[in-house]
């Protein structure tokens, strides 16, 4: 037997079954909610129908996929030009720019809606500067779509910003320097060669800031915006039907897999790679000139919206509200938190493992790409709804586990899989298989192959998983909120609480420690791209 047929498995006919094993039972789990909505649906047909065929449905429809589509136009219209100065231009202090217009990614979508109901709410901090003077007794509502859309675009543009720099920094430097030799001005460079190399990278981003929009729940419920998940969340607290809520999102499910396929389809269209020989190496920096004055200005306007501003009116408010503060339940809420999204971030960096590996290396195989089409359905799955497949899953079938901690952890690495299992595969892809070969043909197990080879070269990967699953696990609302323990806070719930009583005081502290923790994962991140 070859040592290539070690690798594959008994024969060399197939990936290891016990590796195999593992990751179907990890898809299968991830496939619980899509199960639900099966259940529930098919155990109400006539209720389907009706609720189907409401003209509420088909509003909920046309608001959801409004709001999608501008929150990813105008999330592009943003990373586009910050990745090129941030990339490919002689911006002053690009490496920190980077970072910077980055860094709105640790706001969470409910931290932002409620920094702009403090700051333009009806009690926010323009009215109380500007009714004494002014005598205005009140501002223009910032309720509704024009909230929520702000809100989104800017927490969601540095989705697209990320995977735009990556494909800048892959594009090949000699088209750009090809077309500036022959005389072609910037903006034409922009149009005919950076923009379809990155067209690819672009709509994959922006496809994920539309899915993020579509299963938004914070903010959308503080701007009290009508969105498929707002209105999923009321019906379900509102009455004990399930049929109601299933039916909408089974087509909020339908929306996100339409818009899939339209990015799928970009991307076919798209191919565009290095086609030169030789390794990569970085574009020449573009000058400026007359254009460096705007790119600091777009930059820092942009930082200071997103990121300076909120923080700013968190520390005003913060300082309103330490005196009343219960300063016990913020340190316990503080532990919880760092408790489910360090456990979350382990569990799904370790449960992801045999789906990765067997991804980079069998990935030819039907039952291998099967699993792996699984292992996404969580983070395809808006996330109200796969809280609400494993409320139906504890109260049904493991009424013991229904609001434990467990429960809890288990929603949060159901949800965040799929990232985990991105940053994995593509680390164990640049290991060189032979290198397991020539360990296997010493004579070493495969168990000892994992621990002495693969583990020590993929410790970088390993480590950007864990960030970006806590990053994104400490955030999250609607599963905590739906299956957290009884009194088992954590920051988002308590911000989320004090938010609804309009108690902006109390929830800037929580905010500010949530903003604190999310930012060095961040850093992490931003230092394996370097």
């Amino acid at each position: 037997m070859t040592t290539r047929a070690l690798i594959a498995g008994r024969g060399g006919h197939g990936p290891p079954r016990p590796l195999l094993l593992v990751a179907t039972l990890v898809g299968a789990a991830v496939a619980l909610p899509a199960i639900y909505l099966l259940v529930v649906v098919a155990g109400d047909l006539d209720g389907a129908a009706d609720a189907l065929w409401r003209e509420r449905t088909a509003r909920l429809l046309g608001q959801s996929a409004l709001l999608a589509g501008a929150v990813a136009a105008s999330a592009a219209a943003l990373a586009v030009p910050l990745a090129w100065i941030t990339v490919c231009s002689d911006l002053p202090g690009r490496r920190a720019w980077a970072f910077l217009v980055t860094l709105p990614l640790v706001v969470p979508s409910y931290v932002g809606a409620y920094v702009l109901v403090a700051t333009l709410g009806p009690r926010g901090l323009v009215h109380e500067v500007l009714a004494a003077p002014l005598g205005i007794e009140r501002l223009p509502s910032i309720y509704g779509f024009v909230g929520a859309w702000l809100v989104l675009t800017l927490v969601t543009y540095p989705l697209v910003l990320i995977p735009a720099r990556a494909a800048l920094r892959r594009a090949d430097p000699s088209q750009l320097e090809a077309a500036r030799g022959l005389g072609a001005g910037p903006w034409r460079i922009a149009r005919t060669v950076v923009l379809p190399q990155i067209s690819p990278a672009v709509a994959a981003g922006s496809l994920i800031a539309a899915l993020y929009a579509l299963s938004d729940f914070g903010a959308v419920s503080i701007l009290r915006f009508d969105s498929f998940t707002r209105v999923i969340h009321q019906s379900y607290r509102a009455s004990f039907d399930r049929t109601g809520p299933a039916v909408l999102a089974a087509v909020l499910i339908l929306l996100m897999v339409v818009l899939v396929a339209l990015e799928a389809r970009v991307r076919r269209r798209g191919g565009h790679h290095r086609t030169g020989p030789g390794a990569g190496r970085p574009p020449a920096p573009v000058p400026l000139g007359r254009w460096r004055i705007p790119a600091l200005l777009l930059c820092g306007t942009l930082v200071t919206v997103a990121l300076v501003l909120p923080v700013g009116v968190l520390a005003v408010w913060a300082l309103h509200g330490t005196e009343t503060l219960p300063w016990d339940e913020l340190r316990a809420a503080t532990g919880n938190s760092l408790l489910t999204a360090g456990l979350a971030a382990v569990i799904a960096v370790a449960v992801t493992a045999p789906a990765a590996w067997l991804g980079a290396r069998h990935r030819r195989r039907r039952v291998v790409r099967a699993v792996e089409a699984a292992h996404h359905g969580g983070y395809a799955l808006p996330h109200i709804v796969v809280a609400l497949a494993l409320v139906y899953f504890g109260v049904r079938v493991v009424p013991w586990a229904y609001q434990t901690l467990g429960m809890a952890i288990f929603a949060l690495v159901l949800l965040y899989v799929p990232l985990a299992l991105g940053v994995l595969r593509s680390t164990v892809l640049q290991i060189p298989p032979s290198l397991e070969e020539a360990a296997r043909g010493l004579g070493r197990s495969r168990m000892a192959v994992a621990r002495t080879v693969l583990l020590p070269l993929a410790r970088p990967g390993v480590l950007a998983g864990l960030a970006l699953v806590f990053l994104t696990a400490i955030k999250e609302l609607p599963a905590m909120v739906l299956l957290a323990p009884t009194e088992f806070d954590t920051l988002a719930t308590v911000l989320w609480q004090q938010t609804n009583l309009s108690v902006f005081e109390r929830a800037a502290v929580p905010a500010l420690v949530l903003l604190a923790i999310s930012a060095p994962p961040l850093a992490l991140l931003m230092g394996r791209e370097r």
